[in-house]
């Protein structure tokens, strides 16, 4: 039987939960960059 965590994961789940969360943070961030940089080019705020 494998190893559980607190939260119930085994270490390869975690590292995969890891994987897509950092995968979709980096997309939200990138996202919200473009997102800040067309509202700046649209109406400077500086």
């Amino acid at each position: 039987m494998a190893d559980k965590s607190m939260t119930g994961m085994t270490e390869e789940e975690a590292k995969e939960f890891h994987a897509i969360f950092v995968q979709s943070m980096t997309a939200f961030s990138g996202i919200a960059i473009v997102a800040h940089l067309l509202a700046w080019l649209w109406r400077p705020w500086l």
